[in-house]
């Protein structure tokens, strides 16, 4: 029919809460002429996340099919790639042939930008980086600088600390967290290198010191929050045209408490990826969580006072109320019963894994929360100095869509719909880093009630 616009998504589905694309495609099912197609390799998934818009319709599509993924991506106009990283190189090149456009929350990785050219000659449009983190803290980020850049002034430090959590009300276990995305990629991502710029110098720090790092971020006094550097932040004197910037990092919040609990789990060995012949599928005789620990800890016994005797040595903290905490938190993560029984997942890591996610999903009638802060020192053309903050505080809805997926969602529908309506017209391998394309998102998602607070403190 003319006028009607073709939509392909993939979208990511988490087993505890459901999928995080529903609001992305909420806000493209509201133009009656766009045709949205759920695509999942088992089509129940895709047809559950359809099923909750009218008209919207579903499709099995297996992305690592190339025959089948082509035929699915040239009936369409634009393809949304939300599944994991690793397979967007793979939908771009298929996008490629049927020059159609792509848009992912993902940062640009080195497969994906080596397709630039090949985007370019094709005349489309990849359009990467529009989610939250990244996507919602470029829109901010660059807002500012430019702001500052084009009075004559200078940013002298620029620090982004942004995390998605539960309410306050409702971080009630030791780790003040709970899994809205994949726990093993959360634990892993606390194994990561780091790297930032500090009054001129380059800083880094080796993962297995990282969770040692965290400090307290002040944001707002209710929280307690701590704040520890996310991945490599040096880049970004380049990405945001901020060479003169003496210090830069970009880092993932948490609650008060949560590192030193973690660094204790990677101390005692349970971050450990290395597969088990204990926890082999294939072993099929029953395992206690309190005979894995003794194994874990080459312990000759399984004693629970025994264990708890050698996990209190592996515990760095001298600080007594923590260390207190973190033997509760022990305790309560079930790891030294004798009466719970481990599911096998191969690897510590993995089998640690499974058993959080069962003490720590969202129950009925919780709500989680994402909240982000950038603080910019700056010089101004007069060489007065002034501190700003852009910050964004949102709360997902108790029974209903969560402020991650929110957050997430709608400015990936967003961006798409601006590619079909021919407001985002330059092509290639692209992130929302210049104010034609990050200026008209921010606007619309400002109507969306998703925006930042922007203050001078000084």
């Amino acid at each position: 029919m003319a006028g009607q616009k073709y939509i392909l998504l993939f979208p990511y589905y988490i087993t505890s809460s459901g999928f995080v694309a529903a609001p992305c495609v909420e806000y493209l099912a509201r133009d009656p002429n766009n045709v949205i197609t759920i695509a999942c390799r088992g089509i129940e998934k895709a047809q559950k996340l359809a099923s909750g818009f009218p008209g919207v319709l579903s499709a099995s599509v297996d992305v690592s099919n190339e025959a089948e993924l082509d035929a699915a991506i040239a009936q369409n106009d634009v393809v949304i790639s939300l599944i994991p990283y690793t397979h967007h190189a793979q939908v771009i090149k298929s996008a490629i042939k049927s020059k159609k456009h792509v848009v992912t929350t993902s940062y640009v990785s080195p497969a994906m930008l080596e397709l630039d050219q090949a985007c370019k000659d094709a005349g489309i449009i990849c359009l990467n980086e529009v989610g939250l983190d990244p996507g919602i803290d470029h829109f901010y980020a660059l807002k500012t600088i430019n702001e500052v850049h084009n009075a004559g002034g200078k940013i002298t430090s620029f620090l982004s600390y942004c995390g998605g959590l539960p309410a306050p009300e409702n971080s009630n276990n030791p780790l003040g967290y709970k899994f809205s995305w994949s726990a093993r990629g959360v634990l892993l991502a606390l194994l990561n290198n780091a790297k930032y710029w500090e009054d001129g110098k380059i800083v880094e720090i080796p993962g297995s010191e990282l969770m040692n790092s965290a400090k307290p971020i002040y944001i707002y006094p209710a929280f307690a929050l701590v704040g520890y550097p996310n991945r490599d932040s040096t880049n970004y004197k380049e990405r945001y045209n901020i060479p003169e910037a003496q210090t830069i990092l970009r880092g993932t919040l948490r609650y008060q408490g949560f590192p030193q609990f973690v660094k204790a789990l990677v101390d005692i060995g349970f971050l450990n990826s290395e597969n088990q012949a204990i926890l082999s599928a294939s072993n099929t005789e029953p395992l206690s969580w309190k005979d894995l620990t003794a194994n874990l800890l080459n312990s000759p016994s399984s004693s629970a006072a025994e264990l708890l005797e050698i996990i209190k040595t592996k515990i760095s903290t001298n600080d007594a109320e923590l260390r207190s905490r973190i033997l509760s938190g022990v305790k309560w993560l079930g790891i030294l019963s004798d009466s719970i029984q481990v599911k096998k997942a191969g690897t510590y890591l993995d089998t640690l894994c499974a058993r959080l996610e069962d003490l720590m999903q969202y129950e009925a009638g919780e709500r989680d929360m994402v909240i982000l802060q950038h603080k910019f020192e700056i010089e101004n053309k007069d060489g007065s100095q002034e501190t700003r903050t852009s910050t964004l505080l949102d709360y997902g809805i108790p029974d209903g869509v969560t402020s991650m997926a929110k957050t997430v969602g709608v400015p990936c529908g967003i961006s798409t719909q601006f590619i079909l309506d021919g407001k985002i017209t330059r092509t290639g391998v692209l992130a929302p880093m210049t104010p034609d394309i990050y200026e008209p998102i921010m606007n619309e998602l400002l109507k969306e009630g998703v925006y930042c607070v922007e203050e001078t403190l000084n």
